[in-house]
Formats: structure tokens, C-alpha cells, sequence
């Protein structure tokens, strides 16, 4: 067939608005009296895009008043960022020529099969899967850009080999031959890649139209990808008699100038992409793609169908000088006000992400009161959109993230993972717990009871991690009074555990569906989250079963999160029919009055380029593969395409989760091509006054210290000799545990914490003392009572049994001292008031007086705090022994003794004393040490207990407390105010 003189290729510019612009004009050039448009095909670039240009079409038949229309037949040519394959038009036009393709997961799982055999160094299993995944996309990328395994070891490629560093020449050599190896493979069992069958179905219609062009009008329209394959099926159906190629937000009005800086991008295949190419630019990818076409930019024509609820055209001259290139863009300094004009363009700057969502929200309720009016949310940060559905709730508008969220952040998707966790790690606490706590797991009437028993194990379970295994676990359960809850679950997980080194794959799967859906009965898989996964383990599961895919069980949780991660779960439709909230790429070809496009943040919009973990990039340059930045040039014409709505609103926020946040570049060429004159024009500053006084209160007042005065009756409370320090220092920290009975629990999984700690030691004294035998031996059974995990084992018990061994020693060189009391409670009685405390030794002197020993784990109190009425445990001891409250134990109190068990410069273990002794200075004489107890003991009492004194927050600055409270007390609300000298 002779090729048209001029080849049909359109553009629609920014301004117009893609999809209703080409509805008009697709309907007065091929629509026919009695069958409408039935007889045109279009080629679309993805699935949604159909549905934006049917929804353009009813509205276009709509405003006319026809109540019946027939669509044109609509093929999707596979949109290779939406993971989208060949509609039904392309696809059986190859079967009889063309190998099946492979399945991609099939693929997935070979190549890790044969990096493992491949490999110098042995890598995990999930780091093999993870570089397989990223090795089928490299080679996906070759492959569409047409480059054969054999360019690898062209001269273009080796010129650059030897200034490579070495771990990027090592992944090129274990490249080259895993993808040898596959390609191989490949042809044994008579298949090919996807992306190769795609190239080859596109080459076929392209020579089958242009040896018979067909009888019907074909279109392609809004299809920007520049991959040679479809390049060159583009230029045939741009050649068809009735055929046509209509290009989105090709900038027309650009100087030739600034086209010719762009950069020479495309010509012949495999040719190197300059360095200094403008990749970042928005009109970039169209020029590649017009090169690789061989259609010189003065062939495009304007479509000249102004769309419904088009932009100014002065918008897309201002759109056109926004990007241009670095160099252009030094004309803005001359431009007129009227090139610079943005006019429907606002610019909204918020402080942080929430209030950058509220406001958003806010103008979407507000466009909401016009009639037929749409609203489109376009954002690449999907926590960003999240925040706005969750405003919007507040109006009772339901507004769907068409963008969805990956399957690993589903509920369902979730419980999968939390199983994967407890195959990997045991019984580890947080996981399990997790798990338990799902708010999948037994969804019905007997949940109650199921959280009740959760809560009631969890809290035994919090502190150091146990030992692995369910025995420990048991014990646990019996001291919650939940064992047959607990045998349940056990029996439940028990699949799950005692696996071998490396399972199937297939068998894993099998095992993580079967558990789950005995937690969770059917609600598993009930919702769309449940049918993707559901989906999603189907296939892994029977491409696994194929290709014997093995790991280890710890292996699998990382493995499953990262595919997961990928599959985006989309929420069923029925949402606000006129609100609507967009990633980037379900952005392109929508049309709405009122676009907001948020998150304009570095990193955000445009993302960070990613570089190829493979190929390095001097290595793609070569082969003639586009950089990482392309992505920021695709990024800059989605901009480029929503700013051409009616209303547009760029919002961002100065602070994001991790800090302050980089405004896009994007957003800083707007500001600089407005100039300091325009600029406060076009800023957006009602809608951030509303979110933040949507919230609004009057202020609270200055949080005051807290004083609480309980009743008298309330305060007739036992004080352990651990407490009084606590009374004295900080008298609401003892209100809140005394009087309240607050405690603080371990978060689980937690570090052995002192308290804990001592716990051991104590016990391991205890019975050393009573049973006698080898500390050591003492040390191993108690621990091994407690449950305590091996790691924590290897960490602290070296540590640990230096310092017993210390004890042992010192015992040993004093025979003369006798215990007579090991960890033995007492108590007395001082107005009324029972003191209490536990002994942790109590030895009888020569001259039968008797000396106090307190065991610590860590440092010491110090002979001055004594002074200043704190550290008063061991004179409260010495006190009840005086006074008979330890059974079998009488005489005067003499010797007043710390015995750390930590580490003191090169060695284990110290004495000390808070009085003076020969071996401590302290200005506290022994014969002093128990009546300055009893009278700090009297104060306190008397001002606390008796007496009527508040509660007072800190009410002594020296005392260096827990910090268990301070959050309840609010401290940060007032600590400044008192620092300064405002008593209240």
C-alpha cells in the first residue's frame, strides 16, 4: 500500500481536555447515520482510558439530547506501566505466527531458580527472588525497546565495560548468563516473553494493515508510549486511509529552537541517549516516540475540536513556557504578563500532610455545590489520598481511590503476612499477637470472648521474649487462666511450625491459606482485599507447584510482603459519582472541572528516579535505553495534562511524616514563571484558613500542675520501702500507683528491663542461699524457669554470671557474717501507717549486730541522696529488723550495704554503703542513718498520709525518679512554666 503524502497525526492540547475534545471530533468525521461510530475502531492505551472516553461519549450524546448511540469498538494496546496486556482486537491476529508467552510469575520463579545455580556469591533465598524479580524487569525493558540478549557484548556496550565499578560488571556477567540460560529454556518449551510476544503481535498488524488496509477507520489516540514495536504500528495507522494517530497535550506552539534542545531522542534502534538529552521534559517522550514514528513534528495537526469544560487557550501557551528547557527558560525574564497568565490556576500551600488533606477536602465539598460539577484528586501519595477520603466522610461524600492500595496493606492481605511471620519466626510475641488480634479473626458472635482471652494472654505475655516453642507459651496461658483458648490456637498455628530448612513453595501457600481460613472462616477471602489475594495465591501457588520453587519458612514473609506490595487492590466502584481521586497513571485522559493536584513535593511528584538495580547506567545509555529521570519527564506531562482542566489547585504541604519537605520542581517553575507581580494572585489561601478552622475551639487554658487532694480514707495506704523515695520526690507519682493502682505494663518483646533483671538475680540469690550448690547452676535453672529467650541468654548471662560470681567470692572471704534472712518479707507499724518491704539479705555480725545487703543490678544510690531524703529502702529495712517485722530476726542495725553486681571499670562487682564506713567517706554516721530514716518517714507521713498536702507533680526537682507518669501528669504542659518561676 503507497504511504499517504502527509500521515494523519493530531494533537489535542492541554487546554482542551483529551477525552471530550476527541469525542468531538471523532463523531462529525466518522459517525454514520444509521450505525454510528460502530464501524471505528479505537486503539486506547489502557483499560481505563476506555472508560473515560465512554463516559466522554455519553456526556457528548448526552448535551445533545440522544438517548441511544453506538460506541466504536475500543482495543487496548496494553499500557506497560498498568501491567496491562493486549485487548482482544491485537491479541488472536498472531496466534497461528507467534509462541504463547510465558507466564510471568512462571518466569519470576525460573530465574531465581537459576541465579541460585548461577551465582558467586550465595545470596538468601529472598534476596534471590527479590534480584529475580528486578533481573525479568530488566530484561521486560530491553525487550521493549527491542534490544537483543546480544547486545550485551557489542562494542558500544564493552567500550564502557572496563570504567564500570566491580559489583556492576559482576551483575552484567551474572545478566548475560542467566539470561542466556533463560532464553534457552525458553525455546525448548516453544514460548517466548511477554514483552517479545507483544512487540511481534504489534509488527503483525502493522504489516497486515499496510499490505491490506482495512475497510473500517482506525484511531489510535492518546497512546504516548514510545517503544519502537508500537511506534511503528502508529505510523501505519497513521498512514491508513482512514486512519489516524491523536497525540495528548502535544505542545504545538513551541519554538523550534526549543524543541531542537530537547535533545535527538529515538532514530534508529539502539541508538545512545545523549547525556545531555532534556529527558525531564514533558514534550520529551513525544518527541521519541515522533522519531521513532519518522514523523516530523510540522506534519502534527491541531485536532480543532474545542472539548466540554475546556481551559483558556491563553493556558496552554503559559503550560508551553513553564517547562522549557533550561536554556529557553531564560526567555521568561522578557516574557509579557500575558504568556505568564495561569488564569483557573491556584497555588495552596499548607503546613503539613493533615492539613494539606482537609483543605483539600474542603474544595472538594465546595465544588460539590455546583450542579454537574466534577471534582479529581490527582496524587502520587496514596497516604495523602487516604487522608482526603477520610475528610470527606465527614459530608458523607464516599469518594474512591481509584489508585486502590497495595494487597500487603489490605486487611486480608495483612493476615497473610502475620502468618507468614509466625512460619518464619515461631512464636514470636508481636506477630502472634497481631495475628490473634486481627480484626479478621473470628469475625462473628464469639469475638468478644476471643478479644477477652486475647487481652488476658497478652498481658502475661509482655516482657522479654520467651524461649521458642509452645511450651513456654502454655505455661504463659495457664497463669492467664485461658488453656483451652490457648490449646485452640496452638493447635491451629501447629501446622505452621516444626517445619523443615527449605518447604515447597506450593506447600507454604497451602499452609498459610489453610490456617487463615481457620481463623478466619470464609470472611477471609469474602471482600475485594480477599478476592485479590485469593487471586494472587492461586497463581503464585500453581506456577510454584510447577517450577518446584523452594524456601526457607523465614524466607517467605519478605518474599510474599514484596509481591504484595506491587498488586494494587482497587475498591469496588459506587462511590460520590462526581468525585474522584487518581495515582498519575489513573490521571491521564480524565477530564473534571476542578482538578487539585497534591502532594507537589521532591520525591513525591516527581519521585525519585530509581536507577536499575542490573544495568548500570552508562550500560542502558549504550544500549539506548532512556535513563532513570525519564520518569520525571512523564511525571512533568501529567502535570502538563491536568493543568489544562477549567479550575486547577496545586497544593503541597512544608512538612511531610519524616520533616520538612523540598516544594517540586514543578511547583518552583510555576512560582518563578509568575514572577513576584503575579504570584499573590494565584495564591490559594481560604482553604487552609478553613481547615484550620474547621477544628477550631476556644484555646485551653495553661494546663496546671497537677495537685490531687484524695479524701482521707484514700490515703490510709500501706508505703513499701521502695515508695517513699517516690512520696517524698514526687508525691503524684506514688498518688498515681498507690492510690490509683496504675502500674506500667512491658511492652512485649521488650529488652530485660532492671526490674526484671533484679527479679532473676533475687531468685537466683534466694536459692542459692537456701539450696546451696553452684551459682551458676542456680543462674541456668532460673532462667531456664523464666522462659528467657537465647538471645537475650547470650547477651546479658555472661554479664550476669560475672557478677554472681563476684557475690560467691565476697561470701566466701567474709565466713564470719551469717545470714540469717534471705528475700524475706516484713512490716511495721509507724501511726498507723504499715510499712512493708522484702529483705534481700539480713546478716548477723560478730559482735551480733546486723548488717543490711541490698542486691543491685545496676548502679548504686549514693550517700548523697541519703542526705537529701531519698535512698531510704535499707534504712526502712534496718528499721522493721529493729523492730521485729522479720520473722526470726533481732538486734541492731549496724552495717548498711549496696552489693552491685555490674561492672565497675575492668572488673564485676562493688560495695557500697549511704553511711560512712572504712571504705566510704559519707558525712551520715551509721548510729544517724536510722533515726534520719524515721524522721524523713514521719514527714512524709504526717504531710501524706495524716496530713492533708497535695499530691504536688515533681514536687522536689533533686529527686531522679521513674518517668513512668510523666505523660499522665502531662508534664511537657507545664514542666517550662515552673522552670521559670510560676509555681502553678
Amino acid at each position: 500500500m503507497p504511504e499517504r503524502a502527509h500521515p494523519s497525526v493530531y494533537s489535542i492540547a492541554a487546554h482542551r481536555g483529551f477525552a471530550d475534545a476527541l469525542v468531538a471530533g471523532l463523531v462529525p468525521r466518522y459517525s454514520d447515520a444509521e450505525l454510528g461510530l460502530a464501524r471505528l475502531t479505537l486503539l486506547l492505551p489502557s483499560s481505563r482510558a476506555m472508560r473515560t472516553v465512554s463516559e466522554a461519549f455519553i456526556r457528548h450524546y448526552g448535551a445533545q439530547g440522544r438517548q441511544g448511540l453506538l460506541l466504536p469498538r475500543m482495543a487496548v494496546v496494553g499500557d506497560l506501566d498498568l501491567d496491562e496486556t493486549l485487548g482482544p482486537l491485537l491479541d488472536p491476529l498472531g496466534a497461528g505466527e507467534i509462541a504463547p508467552a510465558i507466564d510471568p510469575t512462571y518466569r519470576w520463579l525460573r530465574l531465581a531458580q537459576i541465579i541460585e545455580a548461577e551465582q558467586d556469591k550465595k545470596l538468601p533465598g529472598a534476596a534471590v527472588m527479590r534480584l529475580a524479580y528486578d533481573m525479568a524487569r530488566t530484561m521486560d525493558r530491553l525487550l521493549i525497546e527491542d534490544i537483543r540478549p546480544e547486545a550485551l557484548v557489542e562494542q558500544r556496550v564493552l567500550d564502557v565495560f572496563g570504567d564500570l565499578s566491580g559489583h556492576w560488571q559482576d551483575s552484567l556477567r551474572l545478566f548475560a548468563r542467566v539470561q542466556q540460560l533463560w532464553l534457552d529454556e525458553l525455546g525448548a518449551m516453544a514460548k517466548i516473553d511477554s514483552a517479545t510476544r507483544r512487540n511481534r503481535l504489534f509488527d503483525i498488524a502493522a504489516r497486515r494493515w499496510r499490505e491490506e488496509p482495512p475497510t473500517y477507520p482506525v484511531v489510535a489516540a492518546g497512546v504516548t508510549s514510545a517503544s519502537p514495536a508500537l511506534a511503528r504500528l502508529l505510523r501505519v495507522v497513521a498512514n491508513l486511509p482512514n486512519g489516524a494517530v491523536i497525540l495528548p497535550d502535544f505542545d504545538l506552539s513551541m519554538d523550534p529552537a526549543v524543541w531542537n534542545e530537547l535533545g535527538g531522542a529515538g532514530g534508529e534502534p539502539g541508538t545512545p541517549f545523549e547525556a545531555g538529552d532534556a529527558v525531564t521534559h514533558p514534550q520529551y517522550h513525544l518527541k521519541l516516540l515522533l522519531n521513532r514514528m519518522g514523523i516530523a513534528r510540522e506534519e502534527v495537526q491541531p485536532w480543532h475540536r474545542k472539548g466540554l469544560g475546556a481551559a483558556p487557550p491563553e493556558r496552554s501557551h503559559a503550560i508551553s513556557n513553564l517547562f522549557l528547557p533550561p536554556e529557553a527558560s531564560q526567555s521568561w525574564v522578557d516574557l509579557d504578563a500575558d504568556k505568564r497568565r495561569l488564569t483557573g490556576v491556584r497555588i495552596m500551600e499548607s503546613a503539613n500532610p493533615e492539613e494539606e488533606a482537609q483543605a483539600i477536602a474542603l474544595l472538594v465539598r465546595q465544588a460539590l455545590e455546583v450542579p454537574e460539577r466534577r471534582v479529581a484528586v490527582v496524587t502520587p501519595d496514596r497516604g495523602l489520598a487516604r487522608r482526603v477520603v477520610h475528610h470527606l466522610r465527614r459530608w458523607n461524600i464516599a469518594a474512591d481511590d481509584s489508585a486502590g492500595q497495595p494487597l500487603s496493606q489490605t486487611p486480608s492481605g495483612r493476615l497473610l503476612l502475620l502468618l507468614a511471620e509466625v512460619m518464619g519466626e515461631g512464636l514470636a510475641p508481636i506477630p502472634l499477637m497481631a495475628l490473634l488480634a486481627h480484626p479478621l479473626v473470628r469475625a462473628d458472635a464469639g469475638r468478644g470472648q476471643w478479644l477477652a482471652n486475647v487481652r488476658a494472654f497478652e498481658r502475661e505475655l509482655r516482657g522479654p521474649r520467651p524461649a521458642p516453642g509452645s511450651a513456654p507459651l502454655r505455661e504463659i496461658a495457664a497463669k492467664a487462666a485461658v488453656v483451652d483458648w490457648w490449646g485452640e490456637v496452638e493447635a491451629t498455628l501447629a501446622p505452621l511450625l516444626a517445619l523443615p530448612e527449605r518447604l515447597r513453595l506450593a506447600d507454604a501457600i497451602d499452609l498459610l491459606a489453610a490456617t487463615g481460613e481457620a481463623l478466619c472462616g470464609a470472611g477471609l477471602w469474602s471482600r475485594e482485599d480477599g478476592r485479590a489475594l485469593a487471586a494472587f495465591l492461586e497463581q503464585l501457588r500453581a506456577q510454584a507447584r510447577e517450577t518446584g520453587t523452594q524456601l526457607a519458612p523465614g524466607d517467605l514473609h519478605p518474599v510474599l510482603a514484596e509481591r504484595m506490595e506491587q498488586q494494587a487492590v482497587r475498591p469496588p466502584y459506587g462511590g460520590h459519582p462526581r468525585v474522584a481521586i487518581y495515582g498519575l497513571l489513573e490521571s491521564r485522559m480524565t477530564r473534571a472541572e476542578l482538578v487539585i493536584c497534591a502532594g507537589l513535593n521532591e520525591g513525591s511528584w516527581p519521585g525519585t528516579p530509581a536507577v536499575d538495580p542490573i544495568l548500570a547506567p552508562r550500560v542502558l545509555r549504550a544500549l539506548g535505553v532512556p535513563g532513570a529521570d525519564f520518569r520525571i519527564g512523564l511525571s512533568a506531562h501529567d502535570l502538563a495534562g491536568v493543568l489544562g482542566a477549567p479550575e486547577v489547585v496545586l497544593s503541597r504541604a512544608a512538612r511531610n511524616i519524616s520533616g520538612p519537605a523540598i516544594p517540586s520542581r514543578f511547583l518552583l517553575r510555576v512560582k518563578a514563571l509568575l514572577g513576584e507581580d503575579l504570584l499573590p494572585r494565584y495564591l490559594e489561601t481560604r482553604a487552609v484558613e478553613w481547615a484550620q478552622a474547621i477544628d477550631f475551639a476556644e484555646r485551653a487554658g495553661a494546663y496546671p500542675r497537677p495537685m490531687p487532694m484524695p479524701s482521707a480514707e484514700q490515703r490510709q495506704v500501706d508505703i513499701a520501702v521502695t515508695a517513699l523515695d517516690r512520696l517524698r520526690g514526687d508525691p503524684y507519682q506514688f498518688y498515681a500507683q498507690a492510690i490509683l493502682g496504675l502500674r506500667t505494663l512491658d511492652p512485649l518483646d521488650a529488652e530485660p528491663s532492671p526490674a526484671w533483671q533484679g527479679t532473676v538475680v533475687h531468685e537466683v540469690l534466694e536459692r542459692w542461699h537456701k539450696q546451696g550448690g553452684s551459682l551458676v547452676e542456680q543462674a541456668h535453672r532460673v532462667l531456664a524457669e523464666h522462659n528467657a529467650h537465647p538471645l537475650m541468654l547470650g547477651l546479658w548471662l555472661p554479664r550476669l554470671l560475672k557478677g554472681l560470681e563476684w557475690v560467691e567470692q565476697r561470701i566466701v572471704e567474709e565466713p564470719e557474717r551469717v545470714p540469717v534472712a534471705v528475700e524475706r518479707k516484713g512490716s511495721m507499724l509507724v501511726d498507723g501507717i504499715r510499712i512493708k518491704g522484702r529483705a534481700d539479705r539480713i546478716d548477723r555480725l560478730p559482735d551480733g549486730r546486723l548488717a543490711i545487703v541490698d542486691y543491685k543490678t545496676g548502679k548504686a544510690p549514693t550517700a548523697t541522696q541519703v542526705t537529701q531524703g531519698f535512698s531510704l529502702q535499707l534504712g526502712l529495712i534496718g528499721m522493721i529488723a529493729e523492730d521485729g517485722g522479720f520473722e526470726g530476726v533481732a538486734g541492731e542495725a549496724f552495717r548498711f550495704e549496696y552489693w552491685s553486681l555490674a561492672k565497675d571499670g575492668g572488673s564485676f562487682g562493688k560495695v557500697s554503703s549511704p553511711v560512712r564506713t572504712d571504705f566510704n567517706r559519707a558525712d551520715t554516721p551509721p548510729e544517724e542513718f536510722l533515726p534520719l530514716t524515721e524522721d524523713f518517714l514521719a514527714e512524709a507521713i504526717g504531710q501524706f498520709i495524716r496530713g492533708d498536702h497535695p499530691f504536688t507533680a515533681r514536687l522536689n526537682p533533686n529527686y531522679s525518679g521513674y518517668d513512668d507518669y510523666d505523660q499522665l501528669m502531662r508534664l511537657d504542659e507545664w514542666q517550662a512554666r515552673v522552670d521559670a518561676g510560676d509555681p502553678a
